[in-house]
């Protein structure tokens, strides 16, 4: 409280009436010409220096901050106490017009006299920070805190203000006993600045007060929000001393005044009670009784206690000090004296998020020679944008040099698109920075520092994997796909990737590749899986794919995510494990060799006793499959289609003809889309009863030579349809002819049942209203003459503005030929009837 009475105190004097009573007027003032450079640099630092004048508040905090360490560093030095207040104050000053206003920062730092003011603001990059540091006899890591040179923050409060007010006042000391509080007065064109005795005199005790004089275009900055935002943004963490800002509101308090004035009124006001009249006393018995009654109503009624009048209320305009950067810099300290709560707090302030991160690190690395401080926060959501653009997300990184906000586009050498979610505030202690503080002299620290979030990044999350699997879980959840691309893009990372990637099989769920790997069975050469975009797990599980594999106790990954086949063809093999796609040809066990010569027995026997099947499925599937084959990898289904090794499986011809052009595969121009479509072969059960009652019907007709029954041809034609197009269907691919299939099931269905094939549906409808003949009919020729009408307007309009261009003035650009006059008119026919307009570049 004490400190806040202070700065209300300091700030009484400021800037009351005019200013600096009509800018030191009947003073002796002392006028300097900027040294030759700065004029120009001020035009530059007005014009270009700076990308965006929001920074002016930035250098302007930032140089305070210089002053209030100056004070601090001078006064271990040379052993003086330093008395409160130690802090940064800002007030937004409204003219009493309305129109135009102030703003007024102010440290309780070093100060600067007479001479300092001319020299520090008047010479180019003539900083007395700078000075200091050369003198100053302490350790390099206190003096290397100080930021910037003055001077150069300084011009940038040109940005904003037409002229620039500077009081200051130096410390007290042995040197200067008697301080005395001096102006610096320049405006933005001057060529020269005045200095001049304060005429409020001593108003600061000690450090220096900067007044703008806002320009009409930037009174946004006398908005107490905007002010905050501004703090917020930029320089919340650039100094360890407190930033204050005056904040103007009204409150509604009790008026005292009309208070006391309505306790006399009540005091002066006596209240005598009145005789009932004589007419209302009663007389008779029953009288007597109802005047008992009234007589008692009366009497309660005395005993009741006057209601008390309304406090009476006024609005009173308050003016108090609000702490801006209350919230300390949690990665300046030591993460073992930071809790949960804290890192929580921060990142939810810091990033307006409403929920807590999933995962926090705190660290300190080295990029190069430059050391910095950090902390990565994994968000608790995934922005919708993530997925709805091919662009990584920006404004992720927060980088600081000092405390002090610098940016957050790192450009190209920004996070990529799989981690640019992730949140991170990076603390350089020094960085070569151009003169505006907005850009780096040198991207390679960035290229560094980025490579180490990455890897830090990498790291939090295999911890949290370990520590905290139900975490982790929710983790994945969000941002379980995202890993999966940055182990498509990025190849340095891929394998650090592959350790945070969870898998889901036919056997458990939320495994790694590598403990799929350690439970392979003996012999085993492959790992095995089953790929299906948006598909179910438990789909994917039932899939005819994996029944053999299911039952024999083999586990089978299932791909269900749109990356996991690409992922999966990028990675090739792990641990020295091909990857199988089971629904491919090829499907090896890795067990064959036990057995060998009794399955190939086995399977010749098939390919003997099924071989009239297997000719009569190729001519019958010619144009849909490639090959008709014996299955081994079938336990209940009757059959299946599988890709050839170089074809295109179910998920990845569904992924690949999202992207592919249809007109262009219609017209044949993209060959390979349609040859890798066609690389499928049917797979036959010989063990199914419904393979096996086939191959009956098949025989049949072929013993029945050319007295074969056209009726069984017909119904084994058309089983095999049903047949191969099922299969498709069950493999996951699409029937080309749906309506064809389902009209084949159909009739199965009728005979099933013994409904006649030729049984018609009732396909009777009511039929539409007729055309209305009630509404009005357009006049072709009152048509014709509105167009007309319309063109001859059109031709007079242009011929008024101005005659029609020749075309031998036309400009013609290289590479194009002369246009030719055309006075072809045009024509428009409404039932034979021509009506003539005017010529077409009239029109």
């Amino acid at each position: 409280m004490q400190l806040l009475s202070r700065l209300s105190l300091l700030s009484l004097p400021l800037l009351s009436g005019l200013v600096f009573a009509q800018d030191g007027q009947g003073l002796h003032k002392k006028s300097y010409g900027y040294q030759s450079d700065v004029a120009r640099l001020r035009k530059i630092v007005i014009n270009s220096l700076y990308s965006h004048r929001d920074v002016f508040l930035r250098e302007l905090i930032s140089n305070s901050n210089d002053a209030l360490e100056k004070l601090r560093i001078t006064s271990l030095k040379e052993g003086f106490p330093v008395e409160n207040p130690l802090n940064i104050t800002i007030k937004a000053v409204p003219n009493e017009t309305g129109r135009g206003g102030r703003l007024v920062i102010t440290d309780y730092g070093m100060g600067m006299s007479a001479e300092d003011l001319a020299t520090n603001l008047g010479t180019l990059a003539k900083s007395g920070t700078s000075d200091f540091l050369n003198e100053a006899e302490t350790d390099s890591s206190a003096a290397g805190n100080l930021i910037g040179q003055f001077g150069v923050g300084f011009y940038s409060a040109f940005l904003v203000s037409d002229r620039v007010y500077v009081a200051s006042i130096p410390v007290q000391s042995k040197q200067n006993p008697n301080p005395v509080q001096n102006v610096f007065s320049s405006s933005s064109n001057d060529a020269e600045f005045e200095v001049y005795p304060d005429p409020r005199g001593n108003t600061l005790g000690r450090g220096t007060e900067i007044t703008l004089v806002l320009k009409d275009d930037a009174l946004e900055y006398l908005a107490t929000d905007r002010l905050r935002e501004l703090v917020a943004k930029h320089s919340s963490f650039a100094t360890s001393y407190p930033i204050y800002l005056q904040v103007v509101k009204t409150e509604v308090v009790p008026d005292e005044e009309a208070q006391a004035a309505q306790a006399a009124e009540s005091a002066s006001t006596i209240h005598t009670p009145a005789s009932p009249p004589e007419s209302t006393q009663k007389t008779t018995d029953e009288d007597e009784e109802d005047g008992i009654v009234e007589d008692v109503v009366e009497d309660i009624e005395a005993q009741k206690e006057p209601e008390e009048p309304p406090v009476p209320m006024k609005n009173v305009t308050v003016q108090e000090w609000v702490h801006l950067n209350d919230q300390p810099p949690l990665w300046q300290r030591d993460p073992k004296n930071v809790t949960k709560d804290e890192y929580d707090l921060f990142y939810r302030a810091t990033y307006k998020e409403s929920n807590d991160p999933l995962g926090v690190h705190h660290f300190k690395g080295d990029a190069g020679s430059i050391s910095f401080k950090a902390m990565l926060f994994i968000p608790s959501d995934l922005e919708k944008e993530f997925w709805q653009s091919a662009k990584a997300l920006s404004g992720g990184i927060k980088l600081m040099v000092k405390r002090v906000f610098i940016t957050s586009d790192f450009g190209e050498n920004g996070l990529p698109k799989w981690i640019s979610w992730l949140r991170a505030i990076v603390d350089a202690d020094d960085l070569p920075l151009n003169v505006s503080r907005e850009t780096l002299q040198s991207t390679k620290f960035l290229a560094q520092v980025k490579q180490v979030i990455i890897n830090r990044a990498i790291s939090l999350l295999a911890r949290i994997s370990q520590e905290d699997p139900e975490q982790y879980a929710k983790i994945l959840d969000t941002f379980g796909p995202a890993f999966k691309l940055g182990a498509v893009e990025s190849q340095k990372d891929r394998f650090k990737l592959m350790s945070l990637i969870h898998w889901d099989t036919n056997l458990r769920n939320g495994t790694t590749l590598d403990e799929i790997v350690a439970s392979k069975k003996k012999g085993q050469t492959q790992i095995f899986f089953l790929a299906g975009a948006g598909i179910a797990k438990e789909t994917l599980a039932k899939s005819v794919f994996i029944e053999k594999l299911h039952a024999r106790g083999y586990e089978v990954i299932l791909a269900h995510d749109a990356l996991d086949e690409i992922l999966i063809a990028n990675l090739r093999q792990w641990k020295g494990l091909q990857f199988q796609d089971v629904s491919k040809k090829g499907l090896v066990f890795g067990d064959e060799e036990n057995s060998a010569e009794e399955e190939k027995a086995e399977l010749e026997a098939f390919n003997e006793k099924f071989k009239p099947l297997i000719e009569y499925i190729k001519v019958q599937a010619l144009d849909l499959v490639k090959d008709v084959t014996i299955s081994n990898r079938l336990v209940e289904s009757a059959c299946a289609i599988v890709a050839d090794q170089w074809g295109y499986s179910a998920n990845m011809e569904k992924l690949m003809q999202a992207q592919t052009n249809p007109a262009a595969e219609k017209r044949g121009q993209n060959h390979m889309h349609s040859w890798a479509r066609k690389q499928k072969a049917l797979e036959i059960n010989p063990r199914s009863p419904l393979i096996e009652g086939l191959l009956e019907k098949v025989l049949e007709l072929e013993d029945a030579g050319e007295d074969k029954d056209e009726g069984l041809e017909r119904e084994v034609k058309e089983v095999v349809s049903i047949l191969i197009d099922g299969a498709l269907v069950r493999s996951g691919f699409d029937v080309e002819d749906s309506n064809g299939f389902f009209t084949r099931i159909d009739r199965v269905l009728r005979r099933s049942l013994g409904v006649s094939e030729s049984a018609t549906t009732d396909t009777t409808v009511k039929p539409a209203p007729p055309v209305d003949e009630s509404g009005s009919q357009v006049d072709k020729d009152e048509m014709a003459r509105q167009l007309a009408s319309e063109l001859d307007r059109d031709a007079q309009l242009h011929e008024f503005s101005q005659a029609p261009p020749q075309f031998e003035d036309q400009i013609v650009f290289p590479g194009s030929s002369q246009p030719e006059p055309n006075d072809d008119v045009f024509n428009i026919n409404l039932d034979g009837e021509d009506v003539k307009g005017a010529p077409h570049d009239e029109l």
